[in-house]
């Protein structure tokens, strides 16, 4: 499969979680982002937005919806050094709103995916990828985007066959 890099947007702290607001130490894509890690040997590299979030969820899903509706891009703090050099790039991201953090559009409108293999997967509480997958084929024409994998984020800790299975399904392991 050659380079790959695993770019991901993960909230910690309070987060909807089986119908409850939860703390989060760790966000449920930095689990899946950090087991694919093990699972594949690629560059870890989370996106994450100059302006924080509230940490109140309720606030910081408004937030994420006004967000949304004006088409926003937020800043990010980093950049992905040496892009060209990776040839799969596995997106994660939370599902908000049916579709992925704006952060996230940020990320894929920054650099020239052509040529390239996206695996797109995300975590959700019951919505699966939404409408996710055509939002990334909209963004990146030239790649090619493989079918996504959608993980029910109580269950992202014992996601490690599904997460496994996946990847062969793509050749990637």
């Amino acid at each position: 499969m050659g380079k790959i890099l695993i770019a991901y947007y993960s909230r910690k702290g309070q987060n909807y979680v089986s119908g409850a607001i939860k703390d989060l130490k760790v966000g449920n894509t930095a689990v899946a982002a950090e087991m694919l890690e093990a699972l594949t040997g690629g560059d870890l590299f989370e996106i994450d937005t100059v302006a924080a979030y509230p940490l109140d969820y309720k606030e910081a899903t408004e937030v994420a919806q006004k967000e949304l509706r004006a088409g926003a891009r937020p800043a990010l703090t980093a950049q992905v050094a040496g892009m060209e050099d990776y040839d799969a790039i596995i997106l994660g991201y939370p599902n908000w709103w049916g579709t992925m953090p704006m952060a996230v559009y940020t990320f894929l409108e920054a650099y020239d995916f052509s040529g390239k293999k996206i695996l797109p997967f995300c975590t959700h509480e019951g919505s699966g990828l939404g409408r996710s997958e055509k939002e990334i084929e909209k963004l990146c024409p030239d790649a090619a985007v493989l079918k996504g994998l959608a993980i029910h984020g109580t269950g992202v800790v014992g996601a490690g066959q599904a997460l496994e299975k996946w990847l062969k399904q793509a050749g990637i392991k």
